[in-house]
């Protein structure tokens, strides 16, 4: 995965399918998905349970993308080396989820994948002041985690600030959490470049009729480039 500051469109599947996931994961990919995201819940950090990293390897042969796994676990280390195996290409954990972020990084990164880190809507950006230069993406939560199909968070200001932090460093900012073709321009404006967005790609779309999909991905890619222009 090189570094690549356009607009990507990250569709998490935990908005899909679950009796489908490997015809969905190739549909919304056919329509113009740059990245698969893929929403790692412990029931535990957070108030959900999902995905665990033998779901993820069974992902894997079916994304040709980049495959985004966002842990929302707590403790992490011990997890990253299943995550590794199970091929994601980037995993995140969040900056509350242990005492020791800057170690979990670092391991994430010496298990050969990219590294993210997470920000619930209560932390600040100065949270990850002293991760930069470990981090490859910053990953600004607009709900609280959980769920999906929340109600989007106003965080501009907050990744406006991480844009300016960031500096000249190639790294991502990405929103996780009602993003929509109305929400977008506002994300993109304010620093973002990846933007995760699960009931407003798959709304009204199934693996029979993925031009929905599609339709929706454009839409929402229109709107946060539109900004850019």
């Amino acid at each position: 995965m090189s570094f690549d500051r356009k607009i990507k469109i990250a569709p998490s599947i935990l908005s899909a399918d679950f009796a489908n996931f490997g015809a969905e994961i190739r549909a919304i990919e056919a329509e113009g998905a740059d990245w698969v995201h893929v929403d790692v819940m412990d029931g535990h950090f957070v108030p959900n349970l999902t995905f665990g990293p033998m779901a993820v390897k069974a992902f894997r042969p079916h994304v040709k993308t980049v495959m985004d796994v966002h842990l929302m676990i707590a403790p992490v280390d011990p997890y990253i080396d299943a995550y590794a195996d199970a091929g994601a290409d980037v995993l995140t954990a969040h900056v509350e989820a242990g005492p020791h972020i800057h170690r979990t990084l670092q391991a994430i990164r010496g298990a050969g994948m990219k590294a993210g880190v997470a920000l619930n809507p209560g932390t600040p950006a100065e949270a990850v002041a002293h991760l930069l230069d470990l981090t490859d993406l910053i990953c600004v939560m607009t709900v609280n985690p959980g769920f999906g199909g929340q109600k989007f968070i106003d965080m501009t200001a907050k990744i406006a600030r991480l844009r300016e932090m960031i500096g000249d460093r190639p790294v991502h900012i990405e929103i996780d959490g009602g993003v929509d073709p109305k929400t977008a321009p506002l994300v993109a404006q304010a620093g973002a470049d990846v933007l995760v967005a699960g009931s407003a790609v798959f709304r009204g779309g199934s693996v029979d009729n993925p031009g929905v999909y599609g339709q929706n991905i454009a839409e929402i890619r229109a709107a946060a480039e539109g900004v850019w222009a």
